[in-house]
């Protein structure tokens, strides 16, 4: 059973609550669960999973080569990066 399970409106076994548990870990193998909130009304149960965030990189396209940061630029294409024309929208 994990630490960060909250049950509103009702009462579940813990063999119940493992199973819901499960089925979040089946249905999104990829995701870790961090936390689950159930909400029973009568026969039915509301499930909202709690997720661990992934860390990601901004990834932009600037003078031809996709980059995160300029880090690894030379001086020449610094430069040609600051010299290009930033668009903007109009409303």
């Amino acid at each position: 059973m994990m630490a960060n399970v909250r049950v509103t409106g009702g009462d579940l076994t813990p063999a119940e609550i493992d199973a819901y548990i499960a089925r979040a870990r089946k249905k999104y193998p990829d995701k870790i669960i961090t936390g689950i909130d159930i909400h029973v009304d009568g026969d039915y149960v509301d499930l909202t999973y709690h997720w661990k965030t992934v860390p990601f990189e901004r990834i932009r396209r600037i003078t031809g080569y996709l980059v995160g940061t300029l880090e690894r630029f030379n001086n020449g294409k610094r430069a040609e990066e600051a010299d290009r024309v930033k668009h903007s929208c109009i409303q």
